[in-house]
């Protein structure tokens, strides 16, 4: 395991103009809405934050960021971490191997677990382009 690789929230990023911004898929499917802690031009105040929703096609790039890894030979997504070490998701394909692996079920084929973070393999930063 690499000690390096801190754990990130999963979320989108873009870049836009001369900032790399945190993003999400704005109301309209050709939308982004660009969120600031600082104040930008063209952003407006949001509850502590500034917000901006623009096109699609005005922003450089768009990325979903998520933290991967491995726990019992098993794949997963890193959801949070705290004193209890990791929270994960299993992203496998059989429920009866995460169940055996201790994951309890949050919804249906959803399953999470929190674990020490040295039983997580294998993890690292994904960023995966959204056209």
């Amino acid at each position: 395991m690499n000690d390096e690789i801190t754990p990130v929230a999963s979320g989108f990023v873009a870049r836009y103009g001369d900032h790399t911004l945190p993003a999400a898929l704005g109301p309209d499917g050709d939308q982004v809405v660009l969120f600031s802690e600082e104040e930008l031009d063209g952003f407006q105040p949001a509850s502590g934050y500034w917000r901006r929703v623009v096109a699609r096609a005005e922003v450089e790039w768009l990325v979903l960021v998520r933290t991967v890894a491995a726990f019992g030979g098993e794949p997963c997504v890193v959801l949070d971490e705290d004193e209890d070490g990791l929270h994960i998701a299993y992203t496998g394909h059989s429920g009866m191997k995460a169940e055996a692996l201790g994951y309890w079920l949050v919804d249906h084929g959803a399953y999470e677990v929190v674990v020490p973070r040295e039983e997580v393999f294998s993890i690292r930063v994904e960023r995966i382009p959204v056209p």
